[in-house]
């Protein structure tokens, strides 16, 4: 009767064990399938050889449950649907130029499509200035203290922050694209054109060449063009 009382809770105890080791090879298994089949999607080679080096130390530990891992892979996969086709295609070569990773990117260019709808400006203008002004780094600052993607003077434009902006609000990437939008529409909208919007937008306004409307025009036609090719492909 000892023996017997005994073994029990330790075959129960083995049996846990065993079937919880089971259900994270299975869990991880899948989260590989799903990281190679996007990898297949997205042309990246080496991506499923490289998938291990991907996943975090604690999830492969076991210190971190997969399903966390899971769920935000899934919010990324559901932001990136959200996006237009010229703006999915705007990503994918943003992320390629400027060497930075999709994931990073993902929440700007979502942002920038929503601020767009919003305000009714071309989100690909958005991405555009972006890129011209910052090179997509968040902690760029001039030195005449315009901050953050889209180059915000901070001393003119606190008063389009929303109520819960926290500290160093335009480095916050999302915080600057959606108060740089609303700088640029304004900017448009007073000028009455892109051209003269983008010349004062970038405090340029009497640059008879328009110099800068022009870079960022170029740079939003290559994002185009861009988006254009991927389509076709």
């Amino acid at each position: 009767m000892f023996t017997t009382t005994l073994f029990h809770p330790v075959m129960s105890r083995w049996t846990s064990t065993v079937i919880n080791l089971i259900q994270n090879a299975l869990m991880i298994s899948g989260l590989f399938l799903v990281i190679g089949l996007v990898g297949l999607h997205q042309g990246h080679a080496g991506l499923i050889e490289g998938a291990r080096s991907l996943l975090p130390r604690q999830l492969l530990q076991g210190e971190l449950p997969v399903d966390t891992v899971l769920d935000e892979t899934l919010v990324e996969d559901s932001q990136a649907q959200k996006l237009s086709a010229p703006m999915r295609g705007a990503l994918s070569y943003v992320s390629k130029r400027y060497r930075v990773s999709t994931d990073a990117l993902l929440p700007v260019f979502a942002t920038a499509q929503e601020a767009g709808r919003e305000l009714r400006i071309d989100p690909l203008l958005i991405i555009a200035v972006i890129g011209v002004e910052s090179g997509f780094n968040p902690l760029s600052q001039s030195v005449v203290g315009a901050q953050g993607l889209m180059q915000v003077m901070p001393r003119f434009h606190k008063d389009k922050l929303p109520s819960d902006a926290g500290d160093l609000p335009f480095f916050d990437p999302l915080t600057n694209v959606q108060v740089g939008a609303r700088v640029l529409k304004e900017s448009i909208t007073r000028n009455g054109g892109i051209e003269s919007g983008l010349q004062q937008f970038a405090g340029a306004i009497n640059d008879p060449d328009r110099r800068y409307a022009l870079k960022v025009l170029a740079e939003r036609q290559r994002l185009e063009q861009a988006a254009q090719r991927l389509g076709a492909a």
